[in-house]
C-alpha cells in the first residue's frame, strides 16, 4: 500500500484529494495536510471584503468531507519536509510519512518585501478569508468618512485578476452607496501596461480594461514599483522600459488593497533542490520535481517562468482550469507509477479566467499561455458576472459533496463555448 500525502487544501488540493481517492480506490492511503481546518474559496474574497459575502458563504470544515471519502486529514502547519526520509514534520512535532507527496500549498504572501504593506501594515489584502474579513472591517470605517482609494499589485505579484476585480467591485459598491463622487481611485500595478495580466496581454485586454478604467474614472500608474507604504501614503517609483526611474509618486489614500509579492511557503522553499530562488517548486512536464521524482506539485506554488521580461518583475498567473489539468495529470501519473509504468500525462498551459467587475465581468482565454497563441480571446459582459456567481456556488457545492469530476472543464469551458458561439 502506497501513502499519498497532499500538502495544501486549496482549490487545487481539495479536488486532488477527491480525484486521487477515486482513481486509486481503497488499496492506497490518501492523507490531506492543511494549516487550517477549513476550506476557503479564495476567488470569493473580493466579495467578502465589501460585505457581499461572509465566511459562512465561502468556507466549510474540511475533515468531515474528507472522512466520508476515506481520506485522512491532518490540520496543522507543516514546518519541515525531509525528502530523503520521505517525511513531513508538523509544528506540534508530529510526523507524517509518505511515498508520494503532492504540494498544492499556494504561495506565501511576502508582505515584508514592501515596507509598511499588508494587513499588519497600512494596506489590505484579499488573499485569505481572514484578510478579506479585516478589509471589510476597515472598509466599513472608510465608508463613514470616504476619501481616496488605491488598489493594485506589488512587484513579483503573479495574479492580477483579483486586483482589477476589487477595483471594479469597489467602484460598483460605492456607486450603490451613492458616495462614489467622494472617492478618487487609483490603480497601481507592477504590470508594464493595463491589461498585461502577467500574460503579455490577452486579445484586446489592454484597450478594453483601459476603457473600463476610464469609464469608471479610475486613474492608473503602471510599471509601478511600490517602495514603501506609510499610513495614508504610498511611495511609488514609475519605471520606463529600460527599468530606470522615470517618475516618483506619493499617492495618498484612506483605504488601500494591494496584492503582495508571492513566494514559496517556508517548509517547501527550504528543501534544497526542490525550488527556484523564490521558493516555487520546480517541475517537469509531468508535474514531478526532477531532484525528487516522488514529489509532485500543482497550482500557484509551482515555478513557471514569466511570459516576458518586464521592467518591474511580474509573475505568470496559474488560473483555475490550468490548475485542474495539473491535478488530473498528477493523479493519473501516480496511478501509472503504482502500476509499474512511467508517467505520461501533462497539464495544460492554457489560461482561462472569469473575472467579476461588480456589475459586469471579463472573460479571457489564452491558449497556450505563452504567445504566440492558437486562441487569444478577451470579452466583457454581464454574462461573466452572472457566470462567476453561479460558478462559485457550483464549485463549493461540489467540494462539499466530494466530487472528483473536472469542475472547470465542465462548467467554465461550457459557459465560454456557449458565449463564443453567439
Amino acid at each position: 500500500m502506497a501513502r499519498i500525502v497532499i500538502l495544501g487544501a486549496g482549490t487545487g488540493g481539495m479536488p486532488c484529494a477527491y480525484e486521487m481517492r477515486e482513481a486509486l480506490g481503497k488499496d492506497h492511503s490518501v492523507t490531506m495536510i492543511n494549516a487550517s481546518e477549513n476550506f476557503q474559496f479564495v476567488p470569493s474574497n473580493p466579495w467578502v471584503a465589501v460585505g457581499w459575502r461572509d465566511r459562512s458563504d465561502t468556507t466549510f470544515p474540511i475533515g468531515p468531507r474528507l472522512q466520508r471519502k476515506g481520506i485522512d486529514f491532518v490540520a496543522g502547519m507543516a514546518t519541515e519536509i525531509d525528502p530523503k526520509a520521505n517525511r513531513i514534520t508538523m509544528e506540534n512535532g508530529d510526523t507524517v510519512d509518505y511515498d508520494y507527496l503532492v504540494i498544492t500549498t499556494g504561495p506565501r504572501l511576502a508582505f515584508e518585501e514592501v515596507e509598511g504593506s499588508g494587513p499588519d501594515g497600512h494596506t489590505n489584502s484579499v488573499c485569505t478569508i481572514d484578510h478579506a474579513e479585516r478589509a471589510w472591517e476597515n472598509y466599513q470605517k472608510f465608508i463613514e468618512n470616504p476619501g481616496p482609494i488605491v488598489v493594485g499589485a506589488m512587484p513579483f505579484a503573479s495574479c492580477f485578476g483579483p486586483a482589477y476585480e476589487f477595483a471594479f467591485i469597489l467602484d460598483t459598491d460605492l456607486r450603490k452607496r451613492k458616495i462614489r463622487d467622494k472617492v478618487p481611485m487609483t490603480y497601481i500595478s507592477s504590470e508594464p501596461y493595463i491589461g498585461h495580466l502577467g500574460l503579455g496581454g490577452v486579445g484586446d485586454s489592454k484597450g478594453m480594461l483601459e476603457s473600463e478604467l476610464r469609464s469608471r474614472d479610475i486613474k492608473w500608474i503602471t510599471n509601478a514599483k511600490v517602495t514603501k507604504v506609510e499610513e495614508g501614503k504610498m511611495f511609488v517609483d514609475e519605471l520606463n522600459d529600460a527599468g530606470e526611474v522615470a517618475k516618483q509618486h506619493e499617492v495618498e489614500f484612506d483605504f488601500s488593497m494591494m496584492l503582495p509579492s508571492f513566494k514559496g511557503v517556508d517548509a517547501v522553499a527550504n528543501v534544497e533542490g526542490l525550488c527556484n530562488p523564490r521558493g516555487f517548486v520546480i517541475i517537469d512536464e509531468h508535474q514531478r520535481n526532477p531532484t525528487y521524482p516522488n514529489i509532485y506539485s500543482a497550482g500557484v506554488c509551482v515555478a513557471i517562468p514569466p511570459v516576458e521580461a518586464t521592467p518591474v518583475p511580474t509573475g505568470a498567473p496559474k488560473t483555475g482550469y490550468m490548475i485542474e489539468t495539473m491535478i488530473t495529470a498528477i493523479v493519473q501519473n501516480i496511478k501509472e507509477e503504482l502500476s509499474g509504468q512511467q508517467p505520461t500525462h501533462s497539464g495544460t498551459w492554457n489560461a482561462i479566467c472569469l473575472a467579476d467587475m461588480g456589475d459586469t465581468g471579463a472573460a479571457f482565454v489564452a491558449c497556450p499561455q505563452i504567445p504566440p497563441r492558437n486562441v487569444n480571446w478577451f470579452k466583457k459582459g454581464k454574462w461573466v458576472h452572472l457566470a462567476k456567481i453561479a460558478f462559485e456556488k457550483y464549485f463549493i457545492r461540489k467540494m462539499k459533496k466530494g466530487s472528483s469530476e473536472p469542475i472547470y472543464e465542465k462548467y467554465v469551458l461550457k459557459a465560454l463555448r456557449i458565449e463564443r458561439l453567439k
